[in-house]
């Protein structure tokens, strides 16, 4: 082969070596940007169906949510419209159970004034601090009967004594111990929480499915895990049922403890627009308890249901 052949032939192969082995080159900016929407459309058209459906799940459900509510809220609206006619039409005398409306307006007036706030603050001020510490007492205390049969043959009895006694019989006994101040209304809110909570706990215990029992002990659970893993769990419904009670039982025995030498609270407030002939002011007081216990008890539900969220709905 001449130099010339293998020169020629060089050079003709050369450009087909270099377009086999030279790699593809990479897509400029702009078809990259080109392309990129393209690229992105099925995952934005995949969520315009689930949003969609959202929407639609939510629009069939407004009216069942409607109807559920307005059914729970039919015997509360009732109530109100009795309220309001009844002493419009003379079937009551309007002075000691005035219409629903003065009543509003007195709370309004309360609630502008400054007075409402005041006395509610320092009723829950009292109210929880002594259901607070019902429950740190309460619970360990019930826990510890409940599992340790010793501890309860010994504190039965006194338990006994004590439980049917009720705590605004001792009223005046807390007053003169502990005077008039703070510690005797938040003492006889810890007394009366106690029993409910204290009860109930005992009775959870006691009631743990013997079956539940009877694993944890197959796979050698030590006491401290099978408390916590079988005993409390199993324990929260019931025990809640006590604290709710509790919760309702703080305010109201609080309301009774505050008509004796107290100086701010709910049942100050009733008392005193009672002596001053206040009616819709007294009125007034009432319905913010009332308000104040719903929603306390529903904080307790709402937590009830995070404490066993491992429950099985009844029915599901």
């Amino acid at each position: 082969m001449s130099p010339v052949t293998g020169t020629a032939t060089a050079k003709t192969t050369a450009p087909g070596t270099e377009s086999a082995t030279k790699p593809a080159p990479a897509p400029s900016s702009a078809t990259s940007a080109a392309s990129a929407p393209h690229d992105a459309s099925p995952s934005s058209v995949r969520q315009v169906p689930y949003t969609a459906a959202g929407v639609s799940r939510a629009a069939r459900r407004l009216p069942y949510l409607l109807a559920k509510g307005a059914t729970k809220s039919a015997a509360i609206v009732a109530l109100l419209l009795l309220w309001e006619t009844a002493p419009r039409l003379g079937l009551v005398d309007r002075t000691f159970l005035p219409p629903f409306s003065e009543v509003g307006r007195a709370w309004w007036g309360l609630a502008v004034d400054g007075q409402l706030a005041d006395n509610a603050r320092a009723s829950l001020t009292r109210s929880f601090s002594g259901f607070g510490l019902a429950v740190a007492v309460a619970v360990p205390l019930g826990l510890l009967i409940g599992w340790y049969r010793p501890v309860a043959d010994f504190l039965g009895p006194l338990l006994e004594v004590f439980r049917n006694t009720a705590a605004l019989a001792l009223l005046p006994v807390f007053v003169l111990l502990l005077g008039i101040g703070e510690t005797s209304k938040i003492s006889i809110v810890v007394y009366a929480c106690t029993w409910p909570i204290l009860l109930n706990t005992i009775s959870a215990v006691r009631n743990v499915d013997p079956t539940l029992l009877k694993l944890a002990k197959s796979m050698d659970l030590s006491a401290p895990r099978l408390f916590q893993k079988v005993i409390l769990p199993a324990s929260v419904p019931v025990m809640f049922t006590g604290i709710r009670l509790a919760g309702a039982v703080s305010i109201l025995v609080l309301v009774a403890a505050e008509m004796i030498g107290a100086k701010a609270g709910l049942g100050y407030l009733i008392n005193a627009s009672q002596y001053n002939f206040a009616i819709p002011q007294m009125y007034a007081g009432i319905i913010t308890i009332s308000g104040i216990g719903v929603i306390f008890n529903q904080l307790l539900v709402a937590m009830e249901r995070r404490l066993s969220s491992w429950r099985v709905p009844v029915g599901g």
